[in-house]
C-alpha cells in the first residue's frame, strides 16, 4: 500500500462496532431459535385447533399480561439508562437503574405467578386442552428467562459497585443488557399471540 493510500485510508471513518461479545449473540441467536420454535409449534396448533384457540386468550387475565408487558417494556427502558450512566461515568446512577430493571424483573414473576394460581382456580392447566398446553409451556419458558436475566443483573450490579465494570470497559453490562431486551422482545411476541389474537 502506498503512502498515499494508506493516508486515505486514514480518514475513512472507522466502521460502527456490533455491541457486546460473540459469546452473547450466539446465546441470543439460542434462545431466540427456541422461542422460534415454539412460535412455530403454536401456529401449527393454531391452524389445527382454530376453536380452542379463539376461545383460550377470552379465559386468560388480559389485564396481568398486561400489567407485565408494561413492566417488561419499563424494565428495558431502566436498562438502557444503566448503560447511558455507564458511558456517562455515573455508577452510582448506574447501579440504581439496574435495581429498578431487578424491581420489574422480580415484579413480573410475582404477577406471572398469581396469574398461575388464578388460572389454576379456573381450572386451567396444561391439560385443559392444547392451547393451554402451549400457553404454559411458552410462559413458562419465558418466566424462568426472566428470573436468571433479573439474577445476572444482579451479579453486574455487584460489578458496577465493586468497581469493576468502568466506563472505559463495561462489555458485561452490555452483554446482559442486549440479553434482557431479548427477554422483553420475546414477551412482546408473547403477548399478543396468547392474550390478544382470537
Amino acid at each position: 500500500m502506498t503512502v498515499i493510500a494508506r493516508q486515505a485510508f486514514h480518514f475513512l471513518p472507522k466502521a460502527r462496532e456490533i455491541p457486546g461479545s460473540i459469546a452473547i449473540w450466539a446465546a441470543i441467536l439460542a434462545e431466540m431459535t427456541e422461542f422460534a420454535i415454539m412460535f412455530i409449534v403454536y401456529f401449527v396448533a393454531r391452524v389445527h385447533n382454530p376453536e380452542l384457540f379463539y376461545d383460550g386468550p377470552t379465559r386468560l387475565s388480559t389485564s396481568a399480561g398486561t400489567a407485565n408487558t408494561l413492566i417488561m417494556l419499563t424494565s428495558s427502558f431502566f436498562v438502557v439508562r444503566a448503560v447511558m450512566a455507564m458511558r456517562e461515568n455515573e455508577l452510582k446512577q448506574c447501579s440504581q437503574w439496574l435495581w429498578g430493571a431487578v424491581f420489574c424483573g422480580v415484579l413480573y414473576l410475582v404477577i406471572k405467578y398469581f396469574e398461575y394460581q388464578w388460572n389454576t382456580a379456573q381450572g386451567l392447566n396444561t391439560e385443559t386442552n392444547i392451547f393451554y398446553g402451549v400457553y404454559y409451556y411458552v410462559t413458562f419458558n419465558h418466566f424462568l428467562h426472566v428470573g436468571w436475566g433479573s439474577a445476572a443483573i444482579v451479579w453486574v450490579i455487584y460489578r458496577v459497585n465493586t468497581g469493576i465494570y468502568t466506563k472505559d470497559d463495561h462489555e458485561g453490562l452490555i452483554n446482559i443488557a442486549l440479553y434482557w431486551h431479548m427477554i422483553d422482545l420475546a414477551w412482546i411476541t408473547i403477548f399478543p399471540l396468547l392474550y390478544v389474537i382470537r
